[in-house]
């Protein structure tokens, strides 16, 4: 009896352990999603800075191709920074696991 009572707790907890396994993608993906939001996010307070910062100011003179160039310029610029700061938490989290 005692080795089923055993049998059933080690069942009990290879259960759980899926359970949590589960729970581990679906907040990985949940992060990855969050991820996106944010870089989408970003995207777009980039696009409406540039177009308010072109905006002052002029009325009817706006010069589109000029525009895009700012954007995808300060896409760029955001792009970098956000390398920058991923790396930066890597290499944290390496001198903190080494």
């Amino acid at each position: 009896q005692n080795e089923k009572e055993l049998q059933d707790v080690v069942k009990q907890q290879e259960e759980k352990l899926l359970q949590l396994i589960d729970k581990s993608g679906e907040v990985m993906r949940l992060k990855a999603e969050v991820s996106e939001l944010k870089r989408l996010l970003q995207r777009a307070e980039t696009e409406a800075k540039v177009l308010w910062e072109e905006m002052r100011g002029k009325e009817h003179q706006v010069d589109t191709a000029y525009v895009q160039e700012r954007v995808m310029l300060r896409r760029e610029v955001d792009k970098l920074r956000l390398l920058l700061v991923e790396k930066e938490d890597e290499n944290i989290r390496l001198t903190d696991k080494y």
